[in-house]
């Protein structure tokens, strides 16, 4: 079976502050990128900030990199980015049995995975679709969403809230007027990895472009087709997503840990 893993990086990262710094080029031994400074994007751009002396990309690379499952690893990156950003993972790509590419990636996250699915081989079995900025994702986890769309043809991997949720009208932020609690049995917090059979994933692409649609994740486009049911892997709580400066304190933290248990 040939599986093949997309990381969407072509984001701005607009919810983190500026202040968080990106790695400079000469720690990673590439040629300086306008777009890599934070102070010429006006952001911080999340999948690059270092962790521990390596960009957040660089880590989650690593994670697929050392999946005995994982043949084929292709990274979406802004147009401007691909020169030094292959030079940074070229080596991390150096143990995959397969191969690691870097592409084009889009204004949106649905345009950069669209992008890289096109870039796969056509003999391609399953695609993993796994956010940048999630570096935590264990090994198991990603073996059993994989095995588990090997099966079923789509899963995802997702956790069980803990929070009591609320559906509500009105503003968000504040002033909303709460309207109905909804019972935390019948939902799930969608993580990634989010894994799909090659060709149901191309077709949920090409209905959403063709009807217009836009999805905040893979599965939000996959449901529309008919006669595919998504199951659910269970996830982690470690398996954060970093969009925040507060993450990166957590983030550090697990990865501490993660060292110490190895």
């Amino acid at each position: 079976m040939k599986v093949a893993v997309i990381l969407p990086a072509a984001g701005l990262g607009t919810r983190m502050h500026r202040s968080v710094s990106t790695a400079p080029a000469s720690s990673l031994g590439v040629a300086a990128s306008p777009a890599f400074l934070p102070e010429t994007t006006g952001t911080s751009r999340k999948q690059f900030m270092l962790l521990e002396g390596s960009p957040i990309l660089v880590h989650t690379v690593r994670k697929f990199v050392a999946s005995p499952l994982v043949n084929d690893i292709v990274v979406a990156v802004r147009e401007e980015d691909i020169e030094w950003v292959e030079s940074m993972v070229e080596k991390e790509g150096r143990a995959l049995l397969g191969s690691l590419r870097v592409v084009a990636g889009g204004n949106s996250r649905q345009e950069s995975v669209e992008n890289a699915l096109a870039a796969l081989d056509p003999d391609t079995d399953l695609v993993a679709v796994h956010d940048a900025v999630r570096p935590f994702v264990d090994l198991e986890t990603i073996r059993r969403v994989i095995e588990e769309a090997g099966t079923t043809g789509a899963a995802i991997v997702g956790i069980v809230p803990v929070d009591t949720v609320k559906q509500v009208s009105g503003a968000q932020a504040g002033g909303a007027r709460v309207r109905a609690t909804i019972s935390r049995e019948r939902l799930v917090m969608a993580q990634t990895p989010q894994v799909f059979r090659y060709d149901i994933l191309k077709r949920a692409f090409e209905a959403a472009r063709r009807d217009g649609f836009s999805g905040t994740d893979e599965s939000s486009l996959v449901e529309r087709l008919d006669q595919v049911e998504i199951t659910v892997v269970l996830g982690s709580e470690r398996n954060i997503k970093i969009t925040k400066p507060g993450d990166m304190d957590l983030a550090r933290l697990f990865f501490e840990q993660e060292t110490a248990r190895h």
